[in-house]
């Protein structure tokens, strides 16, 4: 008789590991080891199939398992063989092996990551002012209530020296604008004193850079009126200018003082052309009217005021020598674009523009001012409509953009590398800026390492905001500020007429700029200036005061004042008293 068991296994099939692994012998399996493992296996197979019935596909799921265990513990083997052959052989050689293709990719990798460090180190530019900032002072430091000029003109409506402020405001029945002392913050009184000699609206001032007492202004009217303001300012509104310049035919858009001559005033208006005036004698000594054929954008002088550069509305750049009354250099279509440009004079003579593209894109650009052909750079910065106006600072080379309507103010520092323009940092507000007037950089304080100073007109209020360079440091900074211009005149007005030029004369500001308290507008010829009443003429040298008997004048002018005054008051009490009489004799009548 059979088994029990066999009979079971008659019926079902045999599982094929137990018909492989007896054909399994040792040199399959390289070791004992794999053989005991398979073994083992083989009898839970076994065991398995005594209690219950496997399909098929787990069957040849099992199989293949084991078939990949057998192909693992081969080439285990084969590893554990080779180092029995070769026992010199180090694991880091073998891994060196394995790792082979993956160290050949890593490789190019390194070789790339080199260029990009070294690129990097060229983006980072070097530049004492990367980290210039802008802050704004606090509300109680702003001057508020100020009614500030809508007139549609693209000028910068404010104008700032170290003593004096000024701001062109709204005014009924001709133009006028605010005189403020720099300490006189705070809410502005509707009664305060204005400057108000123009019968239009004044379109353009600009502050005596010889003298701080000394104000241009330009107006609808077709005058420029220069104005001198009292040492501490005004006191009782200011009507009569000290010399009423007349020789423009239509409005005046545009007053600059010449940086390094005494008394020389340019004005440029709607008329197309362009006046230099002696203030001194009061006279036009040069006359620039065959250049433009349009109206007149800007006008910007050189670093020593031999040459002008204008910005027309027919699109051109022009290098002007005006006492040659002859063009240097023109660029035709400096920016394509047909809203207004601005050009001004770089220090080392090149020309910076400010303009619009064809796509009316705000552009900035760089020229040399002997070739005009080809600009050294040309940027493109935002599609705003806004008109840049720039300011520029000599001493640093750097250029702050404000954009009219805009809340921003953009600064670029000028180099001779590439891109030559490089941009720094951009200061924003929430408030749009109406116009921006600029501190000259001997009214700054350079204790707090302040490198510019800019006066924010707003709507109603005008908000000094100051640029700063942070430097640990309490210690004076010569990088910071070099010798910069002083308020001394390198020329007299007559000898920049004959032909000769000068640099601006320059001051350290090192122990902080300490103001001249009495400065004379002194001309080789008689001055106008000196020859008006006290009021408007105070800003005489002690010298002369004892010298000349100018005093004892301006004494009996005064007492003539003052009697009139006298007189005036005492008619008017007589007339009241005889008003009286006769409102009481009718209320006499009545009660009766």
């Amino acid at each position: 008789m059979k088994p029990a068991c066999a009979g079971k296994r008659e019926i079902y099939p045999e599982p094929l590991s137990e018909r492989v692994s007896p054909q399994v012998d040792h040199a399959k399996y390289g070791n004992r080891k794999d053989v005991t493992y398979h073994r083992r296996v083989r009898d839970a197979g076994n065991a398995s199939e005594v209690g219950s019935y496997k399909p098929v596909a787990e069957i040849v799921k099992q199989t293949n398992q084991m078939q990949k265990h057998q192909d693992r513990a081969k080439s285990e083997g084969a590893k554990v063989q080779m180092t029995e052959q070769s026992p010199s052989v180090k694991v880091s050689q073998m891994k060196n092996t394995f790792d082979a293709p993956k160290k050949s990719k890593e490789r190019p990798q390194d070789v790339q990551l080199a260029p990009k460090k070294d690129m990097l180190r060229r983006v980072v530019r070097q530049s004492k002012f990367r980290h210039v900032f802008g802050q704004a002072v606090r509300n109680d430091q702003c001057y508020d209530d100020i009614r500030v000029s809508r007139v549609t003109w693209d000028s910068s409506f404010c104008a700032v020296n170290p003593k004096f402020v000024a701001i062109i405001i709204e005014a009924s029945g001709g133009g006028a604008f605010f005189v403020l002392p720099l300490q006189k913050t705070g809410r502005i009184d509707k009664a305060y004193p204005t400057v108000c000699g123009h019968t239009a609206p004044v379109l353009d001032i600009d502050w005596c850079p010889h003298n701080d007492l000394i104000i241009a202004s330009g107006s609808e009217d077709c005058t420029v009126m220069v104005w001198q303001i009292p040492e501490n300012g005004l006191e009782t509104s200011l009507s009569e200018p000290v010399v009423v310049l007349e020789g423009h035919s239509k409005r005046v858009g545009i007053v600059s003082w010449h940086p390094t001559a005494r008394n020389v005033l340019l004005s440029a208006g709607c008329d197309n052309q362009i006046i230099i005036w002696n203030v001194g004698t009061g006279e036009a000594m040069i006359n620039l009217e065959d250049m433009h054929p349009d109206v007149i954008f800007s006008v910007s002088w050189s670093r020593n005021g031999s040459l002008l550069c204008t910005a027309c509305k027919d699109k051109k750049v022009r290098v002007i020598d005006p006492r040659k009354k002859k063009i240097v250099a023109e660029k035709d279509k400096a920016h394509e674009g047909a809203r207004p440009m601005r050009a001004i004079f770089l220090a080392d003579g090149n020309i910076f523009t400010t303009g619009f593209s064809r796509m009316s894109e705000r552009q900035l650009a760089l020229w040399k001012s002997d070739n005009m052909d080809e600009p050294i750079c040309v940027q493109e910065m935002d599609s705003s409509n806004g008109v840049l106006l720039p300011f520029y600072d000599p001493d640093t080379n750097i250029v702050y953009l404000c954009g009219k309507g805009d809340s921003s103010i953009r600064y670029f520092e000028i180099t001779d590398e590439a891109p030559f323009v490089h941009y720094l940092n951009t200061f924003s507000t929430k408030e749009p800026q109406r116009g921006m007037g600029y501190m000259p950089k001997r009214g700054l304080d350079v204790n707090k390492c302040e490198i510019a100073r800019f006066y924010k007109l707003h709507e109603r209020k005008c908000e000094p905001i100051i640029m700063t360079v942070p430097r640990k440091s309490d210690l004076f900074q010569d990088d910071l500020y070099p010798d910069t211009a002083g308020p001394d005149p390198a020329l007299e007005a007559d000898e920049w007429f004959n032909g000769k030029n000068g640099g601006p004369i320059l001051i350290s500001l090192k122990d902080g700029y300490v103001s001249t308290k009495n400065r004379d507008l002194k001309v080789v010829k008689t001055n106008v200036l000196e020859t008006k009443p006290a009021t408007k003429a105070e800003n005489i040298s002690t010298v002369q005061k004892h010298v000349s008997p100018q005093p004892s004048v301006k004494m009996e002018d005064k007492l003539e004042e003052v009697l009139r005054e006298f007189k005036s008051l005492r008619d008017r009490v007589i007339l009241q008293d005889r008003r009286i009489a006769r409102l009481e004799e009718q209320v006499a009548k009545v009660a009766m």
